[in-house]
């Protein structure tokens, strides 16, 4: 037996699986605030080394950061439906096996 299906008998398929989504979801978030937070932070780099370009600078950051904050909610909304259907995608799985 692989590690796998020894965890899938004690836990069960339908808990494994939501667990899963439930890292990822977890994994989903963190990316996003590691992303915003280095934008953010090279932003106030910058425009402390060229104040009159701050104007221009915080544009740019707001739309990279609209940008990712878009990604994440759609991988949000991804990782949500399939813990939806996590149960029907089990047993797709274990029917063709």
């Amino acid at each position: 037996m692989t590690m796998f299906q020894l965890a899938a008998s004690a836990i069960g398929d339908i808990g494994l699986a939501a667990a899963g989504v439930g890292i990822g979801l977890g994994l989903i978030c963190i990316g996003s605030a590691k992303g915003i937070g280095n934008i953010a932070a090279n932003a106030v780099q910058a425009i402390a080394r060229q104040p009159e370009a701050g104007g221009r600078i915080g544009t740019n950051m707001i739309i990279a950061a609209a940008l990712i904050e878009g990604f994440t909610f759609f991988a949000l909304l991804v990782a949500m439906m399939l813990n939806g259907n996590v149960g029907k995608m089990i047993e797709a799985l274990t029917a063709t096996h």
